[in-house]
């Protein structure tokens, strides 16, 4: 059998994958994947010590790192009002540090979602505040990222973090999600708050909008960004690894 091809990328960019495990990342040639921090329990998947001996081995037969840990169940079980959502930040840090992982992605959709019909929900908004605030130490100190996706806008996504007022907590920019706002745009202004990048296209590949992608690529270029793009693609071969390899390496192109 051949060996992955493995195009090397930009110096500024790596190109990871949250849709593959690690050994369908390498054979995707891609750098790395972003896991998940389990689904919710007293104690999450992510603070299993057997669960983060398996990744590190994964890593060490793979050569791929762990870019980034999805708190995907704060979407049914919201930071704002879950009693055990501050432990799992806890416990997501904790995980995050062993696997030298440097971004958590602090999600805010569905029942999590902060906005209503384009407005903050306030009182919402005034508890994640808090409790970002007081994990935020942990995070630095842990050498961690808490990256916030949600469905804010630049403007508000500036006035959670002005409030949050820490630098361990930054963006995670999703440029489909937010599609409506003007991506471009939002990406200028959010610039070096940005910490980490999704990119993807719905049930299609990212090349079948191409121009789209080039203007988002421009952005994320002129603002300096270096770091992390990982892909939340879809399969529209359903050949995973084939159209992941596909999809990294038209963002490859884009960064080139």
């Amino acid at each position: 059998i051949a060996p992955p091809l493995r195009a090397a990328a930009p110096s500024r960019i790596r190109v990871g994958t949250c849709t593959l495990d690690l050994k369908a990342a390498r054979e995707a040639g891609l750098d790395g994947v972003e896991i998940r921090a389990g689904n919710a329990a007293d104690t999450l998947e992510i603070a299993d010590p057997k669960k983060i001996a398996a990744y590190k081995a994964d890593m060490a037969e793979t050569g791929l790192p762990i870019c980034s840990i999805m708190m995907g169940l704060l979407n049914s079980h919201p930071l704002a009002t879950e009693p055990r959502a501050p432990g799992w930040l806890e416990q997501t840090i904790a995980g995050a540090a062993a696997l030298g992982a440097k971004n958590i992605l602090v999600a805010f959709f569905g029942k999590g979602n902060l906005v209503e019909n384009g407005r903050v929900k306030e009182d919402e908004f005034k508890v994640v505040v808090e409790r970002l605030r007081a994990a935020a130490p942990r995070a630095a100190d842990a050498g961690v990222i808490l990256a916030v996706e949600s469905m804010l806008n630049a403007e508000q996504n500036e006035r959670l973090l002005d409030a949050v007022g820490h630098p361990a907590v930054r963006i995670y920019y999703d440029v489909f999600n937010t599609k409506s706002y003007g991506v471009p745009a939002e990406i200028r202004r959010l610039g070096r708050r940005i910490s980490q990048l999704h990119y993807k296209n719905g049930p299609r590949y990212l090349e079948d909008d191409a121009d789209y992608f080039a203007q988002v690529t421009a952005a994320v270029q002129e603002i300096g960004f270096s770091g992390w793009v990982v892909l939340e693609t879809s399969s529209p071969s359903n050949d995973r690894v084939a159209d992941a390899r596909r999809n990294g390496a038209f963002v490859r192109k884009l960064f080139a």
